[in-house]
């Protein structure tokens, strides 16, 4: 992960905890073309995890942690990750496995960068 990654996953984390009063415990970030894409570990709130231990509970915990979290993205733009990159934010794509608590995000920009951020 280059410096502009890092600070990216940072972005992330933050953005979460802001948006979602729990950030994910780890974000590793990857750049290709005009996507961020994200793995993040350890997403759960405590009480999440005692909500996924049903079928009923863990469905909802998936439709909460991806269709809500982009509308959240969509009310509330990540102004931080524009400002980072020099790129404008176009939508975010989401899944989550529970169970694992392993999710991934991937940001979709309005330009390459990639290329602009590679070995920085």
């Amino acid at each position: 992960m280059n410096k502009y990654e890092a600070e990216f996953s940072n972005i992330v984390r933050a953005y979460r905890k802001r948006h979602m009063g729990k950030g994910p415990s780890q974000v590793r970030t990857t750049f290709c073309n005009c996507w961020a894409i994200c793995e993040l570990e350890g997403n759960l709130s405590p009480i999440e995890k005692f909500i996924a231990t049903t079928d009923d509970g863990k469905q909802m915990l998936r439709a909460a942690r991806t269709e809500m979290v982009k509308e959240i993205y969509k009310k509330n733009p990540p102004i931080e990750m524009e400002e980072l990159l020099g790129a404008g934010f176009l939508e975010v794509f989401v899944d989550i496995d529970i169970e694992a608590d392993r999710g991934m995000s991937i940001f979709v920009f309005d330009r390459d960068i990639e290329q602009k951020h590679k070995n920085l």
